[in-house]
């Protein structure tokens, strides 16, 4: 049986070293080896080929900025939207919370993983197609919210949330519920439906008060104040 081949930039992709776009600048540059002989753009290549970066290609994915931000309420996390503005305007000096000088902003940052207009907390903007793929494309990432909702919620409650349950008629993949109070829990997701955590607790008969991301992988808030935002460190991983 024929192999079948696929192209160049969808395996870099999948195999998490670029995104399709950087992997497609790359090739037209010259810049991409499959099995130690240069690729050209377009070409298809086996499953299991040896495809590597040269090291000019590694070097400047190695200076791609991935931003981590506290997002205040009423900032919308993509485009701007009527009477409200985009969280990118907080980018910038005086808002920096990392060591000194602040680092350029880049254009064109990505959004990698949204956050509702009446949400807040860890907002992670890059310029890297690998965080970018690893952050929104289908992998189970923990991401941790504490949630505050209208009134004291009960182990019933609890326990319903900690499902099953599905959405839209889809399953959900299992969530982690732990109670930080009367009112008041931390939620773990390990996917990102639209609004998903607020139609959760609709479910139980709760409103949510409050939701915030505190977590995304291994990557915490930690002591970022609302609108501040720092780079992520070298040797930082989600």
């Amino acid at each position: 049986m024929t192999e079948t081949l696929v192209r160049i930039s969808k395996l870099l992709a999948a195999r998490g070293v670029c995104s399709r776009r950087e992997a497609d600048h790359y090739l037209e540059q010259g810049l991409v080896r499959v099995d130690g002989r240069p690729a050209v753009l377009g070409e298809r290549a086996a499953p299991d080929a040896r495809i590597t970066l040269a090291p000019g290609a590694r070097a400047r994915q190695e200076r791609r900025i991935t931003i981590l931000m506290n997002k205040p309420l009423g900032y919308v996390s993509g485009q701007p939207e009527k009477g409200y503005q985009s969280a990118h305007v907080l980018l910038t000096p005086e808002a920096y919370a990392g060591p000194a000088p602040p680092p350029r902003v880049p254009q064109g940052l990505a959004i990698a993983g949204r956050l509702d207009i009446d949400s807040q907390g860890l907002l992670v903007l890059t310029e890297d197609g690998r965080v970018a793929r690893l952050l929104i494309g289908g992998n189970a990432i923990e991401k941790e919210y504490h949630v505050r909702v209208d009134a004291p919620i009960d182990d019933a409650a609890l326990e319903v949330l900690r499902g099953p349950l599905a959405l839209d008629g889809k399953p959900l993949r299992p969530a982690g519920i732990e109670r930080l109070g009367a009112d008041a829990l931390a939620m773990t997701l390990t996917e990102g439906r639209k609004r998903q955590i607020r139609r959760m607790l609709k479910l139980v008969g709760h409103e949510v008060r409050g939701l915030k991301r505190v977590r995304i992988g291994r990557i915490r808030l930690g002591g970022l104040k609302p609108g501040q935002w720092r780079v992520l460190a070298t040797g930082e991983r989600f």
